[in-house]
């Protein structure tokens, strides 16, 4: 039942990437993709998604080699072919295959939920972009005292935590701030949808616009940010109910959404830490006989995964580790990765109750060890889209055995200090990895 499940995710999108009507979407002009070439519409598609990493000779030879059942690779498409026909792919084909993958997730695999709600992160980051001039004009750079400009991107993402899914992710130039950013994420919330931030996002902007779309939050603030949040953390107190006023520095964003300005009835949190210091939380969670004061350090603690998940993205799925030349290239590496590890995470999903019932017995929960996942699903990803049913669910079953046992103990409450050392380690065009 639970390979049934995944199949049906399979053949879904393989359906869609199918279509006449995503070819037409997704295409920059009518005439491309019309004749029959050896790198298609489809079959460029299933390359992007296969987790790239290495040179593009290299990466085609091993593609065509495990579709075809090569023993030996053979050149079959050459990177001057792959470079052309990439060009006239539009990115937002994987933006749209990701929410269709999310979509159909949520309706057919009965995610986990946090008192009904759907919980999600949001956090940004940046990532390092190769030194081509025409990419460091659109997205920006960093000057550094000494050395060249480092061409650099903002990235943020709206992360289911429990379910380890990437809902909505935006890859942009470095001068849009996270705030904005995550305004992007929340014009797609929905009303059992529970955000949580840390604590660089909280504006009366961006509450106003969560409670707007119907949903809630639950937020990290600075003790000293807001005068009503520094009389409540000087009073001791654990809770209060409060009135946000409307500050001057939101009525313009306020405006330009069509928000009302009005004062926002929220919830301040007391947190006390294992350190003895206190955090102070604000959520739109006023209940306080559903949602009791002793929920809310687990609960914020929760957004944790979504800190984690770019370690996944920046080291197992190298995602600075672009493979063209063109700011078209960084959005369809960006995107393609995103929806890749969704995929990994959609179809490892069912292998947790598995998991669970083989380990009962033993002292912690285990979980899967998904850095495994993602490099068994290596060049197996395009095989999904070109065998027969029969096979994916073969391929599917094989891989949540493998899976299922090799998984890592839970052990809560560990913490070691943050280590902020410079990573020296850098993606070089001329230089790809082989494997």
């Amino acid at each position: 039942m639970l390979c049934q499940n995944c199949a049906g995710l399979i053949e879904f999108l393989k359906n869609l990437i199918l279509s006449n009507d995503f070819l037409q979407r997704h295409r920059k002009n009518p005439k491309d993709f019309t004749r029959q070439r050896k790198l298609p519409f489809s079959t460029l598609l299933f390359f992007l998604i296969n987790l790239i990493k290495g040179s593009y000779q290299d990466e085609l030879d091993h593609f065509f080699k495990a579709v075809n059942r090569f023993d030996i690779a053979k050149r079959m498409v050459s990177k001057a072919a792959l470079a052309k026909a990439r060009m006239k792919l539009k990115y937002e084909a994987f933006i749209e295959l990701n929410s269709q993958l999310i979509d159909y997730f949520y309706q057919n695999f009965k995610p986990l939920k946090w008192h009904g709600f759907n919980l999600l992160a949001i956090d940004g980051t940046t990532v390092q972009l190769p030194r081509i001039a025409a990419i460091a004009n659109y997205f920006g750079a960093w000057h550094p005292r000494q050395g060249d400009a480092c061409p650099k991107a903002r990235v943020s993402q709206m992360f289911d935590p429990l379910n380890k899914i990437t809902v909505d992710a935006i890859i942009s130039p470095k001068n849009e701030g996270e705030r904005e950013l995550a305004a992007y994420h929340f014009l797609k919330l929905l009303s059992d949808d529970l955000v949580l931030l840390d604590r660089g996002y909280p504006a009366y902007w961006l509450f106003n616009l969560i409670i707007s779309q119907g949903s809630n939050f639950c937020a990290r603030i600075q003790c000293k940010r807001w005068k009503i949040v520094r009389k409540f953390f000087n009073s001791g107190k654990k809770e209060k109910i409060i009135s946000l006023p409307v500050f001057p520095s939101s009525i313009k964003q306020c405006k330009e959404m069509g928000l009302e300005l009005q004062p926002l009835k929220l919830r301040l949190i007391r947190v006390e830490l294992d350190t003895g210091e206190a955090e102070i939380l604000i959520t739109s969670l006023l209940d306080k006989d559903l949602y009791p004061h002793d929920l809310f350090g687990e609960l914020y603690h929760m957004r944790w995964p979504v800190e984690e998940d770019y370690k996944t993205m920046k080291q197992r799925i190298e995602i600075e580790n672009f493979s063209g030349k063109s700011v078209l290239s960084i959005y369809q590496d960006f995107h393609a990765k995103v929806f890749s590890k969704n995929l990994a995470s959609a179809l490892a999903f069912p292998t947790q109750s598995a998991i669970d019932i083989n380990t009962y017995k033993n002292r912690h929960k285990y979980k899967m060890n998904f850095a495994q996942m993602l490099s068994k699903i290596k060049d197996v990803i395009p095989l999904f889209f070109i065998r027969s049913t029969d096979m994916v669910l073969s391929l599917i079953s094989d891989l949540h055995k493998i899976i299922t046992e090799t998984i890592e103990p839970v052990r809560p409450g560990r913490k070691y200090p943050r280590n902020f050392k410079n990573r020296t380690g850098r993606f070089n065009y001329s230089y790809q990895p082989t494997r």
